[in-house]
Order: C-alpha cells, then sequence, then structure tokens
C-alpha cells in the first residue's frame, strides 16, 4: 500500500497493463516510463488544491 501512495508500483502497472491490452508491442523501459511521467506532469500543471 505504501508503495502505491509513493508511486513506486507506478512501473510495475504499467507493464501489468501493457502485458494485457499491448502484447505485441514492446514497452517502454523503466526509464523511458518515468521520463514520460515526468514530462506528462509538467506539461499539465494544475495549479490550486482542486
Amino acid at each position: 500500500m505504501w508503495r502505491d501512495f509513493m508511486g513506486d508500483s507506478a512501473y510495475e502497472r504499467y507493464l501489468d497493463h501493457h502485458r494485457r491490452n499491448h502484447p505485441n508491442c514492446q514497452p517502454m523501459t523503466e526509464k523511458e516510463f518515468w521520463r514520460s511521467r515526468d514530462d506528462f506532469k509538467e506539461d499539465n500543471v494544475s495549479t490550486g488544491c482542486c
């Protein structure tokens, strides 16, 4: 549970989703995954608390 809260299990969840939904495509490496996630967050900044 703590790993989920901190986001540490995000890559494992991504791989699980990828295996089930895109079995014929190569998944991103862990480094690519985290870079993509960081880029998305930078491009989609939400101001305020809600």
